[in-house]
């Protein structure tokens, strides 16, 4: 039988931004049990939850303390339990973080690490004497600015963090680190969990000869803030160990039944063939990502370009598309050019998102059509967004709380102050205000995914793009009396020619008339056809 997940979408939970039920201005997991019903009334197969263990929140989560607990501000194990038996009757799977590549510093092994060349854990992460001249061991830079080494007095020796200093990465040369992380993982499956999201799955292994990256192949301006694209990461990360313990975790995996894993990809020199090396054959990951999708390109071409490349790399591959996250400038504010208006545009790309062939993710609030948050310096919680402002503002302004009731003060997410603050902009794509509106972007995400839901064409059937220029994007799914998918990406009238195709009876379309064999499409408009 085939799993869920091919085809499947999964809707992404940031839990700090959910709903709050205890009052304290942060989302927790029983605000998210109270809210599964309108997550189920989507009509999507499953959700991701962002991570919710032990941590000191440097990261807001992604910086683990202790991997088989609960932060308290998040609940305890029995809401999370809770949790999964009311996703189950619902009938959606539940999917957590795993952040294996690193923990964070308050970790008691990483504080047992530290300590000396002897300890216990001494082998536990990446640890490298100094230069003759003091200096690091090499060049490698840390995805959040400035070296990715530290130097730790006690130790006499540097640590390796690919991210925060707060973030030491783990040694997964060390077979002990990588049965433990298996292990961990085991816990949550036992708890009846049906998979992970792998964070940063391609920056597990490192070079041990610590050799320095070159410089990037890629012609760029240097950027203005952080130098890590400078670098090609051919020796910090994409390490060939790594397809090796990806096949160990498919094979915890393969213990239980029908459960699934989707990996981020962070790479820009080849990351679909990334994907595809880590999705392929039946024993690696089931999906997974990368950020082609979530940059600033949009047009039928890099759209084109993206999934073809994708699959001429593996046929055996899967992909997980996805346009927002929760480290991503919202779609909709993203792709600012070419809109006829945001509502149009919000449906245009939810229309094209859940037309792809492959898996697909959305983030909270993406269907309501929500925009960026602009916020001032000091609202500022990431890291980034601190350390690089004003040119980079960070990750916040995704990441701010759930609009649930457009009238009350902080928007029904809680009764006090949030963490992020919710203002009046983000209030008027409220929950409240689009559930009797017909037209609303998020009426029409329940039609568009019930559409989906209907043709298997739309969730397994092969593409084939038709006919690719400025303003139109136009593939089919499937074999056999193929559904036609055609987009108007301009706020410009186009006609195209179909006479082999007719309308799909109720399917969802915008500012489209089919008239005989030829297809006008308005500005931001699209349709759905069969084949003849």
């Amino acid at each position: 039988m085939e799993s869920w997940c091919k085809g499947g979408v999964i809707y992404q939970i940031y839990p700090r931004s959910f709903l709050d039920s205890t009052g304290n201005g942060i989302g927790d997991l029983q605000g998210i049990t109270s809210k599964l019903d309108y997550v189920s009334d989507l009509g999507v197969d499953a959700i991701w939850l962002s991570p919710f263990f032990m941590s000191p929140m440097k990261d807001m989560g992604y910086d683990v303390s202790n991997y088989t607990d609960i932060d308290p501000l998040f609940g305890n194990l029995d809401d999370f339990d809770s949790l999964i038996e009311v996703a189950h009757k619902l009938g959606l799977k539940v999917i957590i973080d795993q952040v294996l590549s690193h923990s964070s510093d308050q970790m008691p092994f990483f504080q047992n690490s530290r300590t000396s060349q002897t300890s216990e854990k001494a082998d536990w992460y990446v640890w490298a004497n100094p230069k003759p001249d003091g200096s690091p061991p090499n060049n490698w830079l840390s995805m959040f600015g400035g070296s990715a080494w530290e130097w730790e007095p006690m130790r006499d020796q540097y640590y390796l963090h690919n991210f925060l200093i707060s973030q030491p990465d783990f040694n997964f040369h060390n077979l002990e680190v990588q049965n433990w992380l298996l292990n961990s993982s085991k816990f949550w499956l036992d708890r009846d969990v049906d998979g992970f999201r792998l964070d940063t799955v391609n920056y597990y292994f490192h070079d041990q000869q610590l050799r320095d990256n070159p410089a990037s192949s890629i012609s760029r301006i240097r950027p203005p803030t952080n130098l890590y694209y400078m670098q090609d990461q051919i020796y910090a990360i994409n390490q060939p160990e790594n397809l090796l313990f990806i096949e160990r975790f498919r094979s915890l995996l393969d213990e239980y039944t029908d459960r699934t894993s989707v990996g981020e990809i962070g790479d820009i020199h080849r990351p679909l063939e990334i994907m595809a090396d880590y999705t392929c054959d039946n024993k690696r990951l089931h999906m997974a990502y990368s950020f082609e999708l979530l940059g600033p390109k949009f047009s039928p071409s890099h759209i084109k370009e993206t999934v073809e490349k994708f699959f001429d790399s593996s046929i055996n591959s899967w992909p997980c598309w996805s346009f927002s996250n929760h480290d991503i400038t919202r779609h909709v504010s993203r792709w600012s050019n070419n809109q006829v208006s945001k509502d149009r545009f919000a449906k245009l790309t939810g229309a094209i998102l859940l037309s792809l062939e492959g898996s697909i993710s959305l983030f909270q609030g993406e269907e309501l059509g929500q925009i960026e948050t602009e916020l001032e310096f000091e609202e500022l919680t990431d890291p980034p967004g601190i350390r690089f402002w004003p040119e980079d503002k960070g990750r916040d302004g995704c990441r701010t709380p759930m609009i649930w009731k457009g009238k009350e003060q902080y928007g029904g997410f809680s009764t006090n102050k949030p963490w992020l603050p919710t203002k009046e902009i983000q209030k008027e794509h409220a929950v409240d205000l689009q559930e009797t509106e017909p037209s609303s972007v998020l009426n029409f995400y329940k039609k568009m995914l019930s559409f989906r839901k209907e043709h298997k064409d739309l969730k397994t059937g092969r593409i084939k793009f038709v006919k690719i220029d400025e303003s139109l994007l136009f593939f089919t799914r499937g074999d056999q009396k193929k559904i036609a998918c055609l987009f108007n990406l301009s706020t410009a009238p186009i006609t195209v020619e179909v006479n082999e195709y007719e309308e799909i009876a109720n399917s969802p379309r915008q500012n489209a008339e089919l008239n005989k064999k030829n297809l006008t499409l308005e500005g931001n408009g699209f349709i759905f056809l069969r084949s003849k």
